[in-house]
């Protein structure tokens, strides 16, 4: 294909950032048009999470764009999960049994602010904000915009289109809106919404609590999370019903009962944040919902991305590293070198469209896990056996978790199912009690329960594939 086509991507977040960048670096002229204004002039973040998971298959991304060390500064490692009980105990739950497995708190704005800034550096990329898409001709591979700056409308064309808008894309809703191809669409909200909340520093600037995990309050029906950021405060995330249970956001309206709720089941977050009342009331409560559509493409004019075309919710930590792992595998593909835009979004999406639906219903499943199944004795039985394996057998083992989160180079379908079929094996000993006493196996014992696990681990997958599973 002719490189210097010119390409018009509609979102510059994190997702459209990268792909301007990593299609700039390729040679192609690329254009674009974002909603909102500049983040790097303008505070645009407040109530939407300021930090995220940051793993190996971002840092993959990074690697593929060069930005591997300027990357490196913004991240703060997290060794494993703070899980705070009730009375305001605490053990640390890592989330690897190898030393140099971790996962980052990093900052979404100074993130995308770098993405930017380096494409920028490319004369044949131009960003332009304060630009919203109201609607796409994918038959004519055009755009219909609002300049928010001049009010006026316009519209743009492109050699090819790529909407990187987010879980509301413009483009999204022109294929279900124009029905003239077979378009497939689905968006399942959570019960659960979610606000932001923070733990401010100290007074002398330092940390209030442990910076090197991600900490949880897991309480069954609903939780709180916490990641660390640059400044020595923490992004404190609330997950509740809207309407369920004897504390909902639906009734949660006053100060008093909003102090009561975390009296009763948040006492040592409280402790460590005397502006909860002003964050709770000033911040907006958003819904968490997964999309899931198909085709992303519309012959070789259009090809939706990252959340326009998968979006998820947060509890795998994965939803920026699976935007991310998008680009990077559009790549591969752009290295096979076909002939037009069709051929190359047509592989993307067969190759792409499995692994994302795979991490969609993992991030489901990790909802659970967090608030609840982390407090659950069975649970941490499997994970500290987990632990020993890994740490003792590090090439021959690896969790569910790791699989998704430090394995890069295994997609997300093939993770899941072997994960899956790891925890029942493990589930299933542990309640027959072929294994006991976790903690305290021999280096020997240890390695006769891994050689059971793998075993039953492989006739589950067999199983499976049997069922049509895999």
């Amino acid at each position: 294909m002719n490189k210097k086509q010119n390409i018009l991507i509609i979102g510059a977040g994190l997702c459209g950032s990268l792909l301007a960048l990593r299609l700039g670096q390729r040679g192609y002229n690329v254009t674009v048009m974002e909603m909102r204004p500049d983040l790097r002039t303008t505070d645009i973040s407040a109530g939407r999470s300021i930090n995220l998971a940051f793993s190996n298959r971002g840092i993959k991304a990074m690697k593929l764009v060069g930005l591997e060390e300027k990357v490196k500064p913004l991240c703060i490692p997290m060794n494993g999960r703070m899980l705070h009980d009730i009375e305001g105990n605490t053990v640390l739950a890592p989330y690897s049994g190898r030393e140099n497995e971790y996962i980052n708190s990093i900052s979404r704005g100074q993130l995308n602010a770098l993405l930017l800034d380096e494409a920028e550096k490319h004369e044949n990329v131009k960003i332009y904000f304060n630009r919203k898409c109201k609607s796409v001709d994918f038959e004519k591979t055009t755009a219909l915009f609002k300049d928010y700056n001049s009010n006026k409308e316009f519209i743009e064309d492109a050699d090819a289109i790529f909407a990187t808008d987010g879980a509301g894309s413009a483009m999204r809703q022109s294929y279900y809106l124009g029905k003239k191809f077979l378009f497939s669409f689905s968006q399942d909200y959570l019960t659960h919404g979610y606000k932001e909340l923070s733990i401010l520093p100290s007074e002398n600037g330092d940390y209030k609590t442990y910076k090197n995990a991600l900490h949880i309050w897991g309480r069954e029906a609903f939780m709180l999370i916490a990641l660390p950021n640059l400044d020595g405060s923490f992004t404190v995330t609330l997950f509740l019903n809207f309407n369920e249970g004897e504390y909902n956001f639906n009734n949660l309206t006053t100060k008093e009962r909003v102090i009561e709720f975390f009296e009763k089941y948040f006492k040592d977050a409280l402790e460590l944040m005397p502006n909860l009342v002003d964050d709770f009331f000033e911040n907006p409560t958003s819904p968490l919902g997964t999309v899931k559509c198909s085709p992303w493409h519309y012959k070789g004019n259009t090809l939706l991305m990252g959340d326009a075309a998968h979006a998820i919710v947060p509890f795998y930590g994965q939803g920026m590293n699976a935007s991310f792992e998008d680009v990077t595998e559009f790549d591969k593909v752009l290295d096979e070198k076909h002939k037009d835009w069709e051929t190359v979004f047509k592989q993307y999406e067969e190759s792409r469209k499995k692994d994302t639906d795979a991490i969609a219903d993992l991030a489901i499943d990790n909802f659970h896990e967090m608030k609840g199944h982390v407090n659950h004795a069975n649970f941490r039985e499997k994970r500290s056996l987990e632990m020993a394996f890994e740490k003792t057998f590090p090439y021959e083992y690896s969790s569910k978790y790791s699989l998704v989160t430090f394995n890069e180079n295994i997609g997300y379908r093939e993770a899941m199912l072997r994960g899956r079929a790891q925890d029942k094996a493990i589930l299933n000993m542990l309640a027959d009690g072929d294994i006991s006493d976790v903690n305290n196996l021999t280096n020997e014992a240890l390695k006769n329960t891994l050689e059971k696990v793998k075993a039953a681990t492989e006739a589950i997958l067999e199983d499976d594939k049997i069922a049509g599973l895999k």
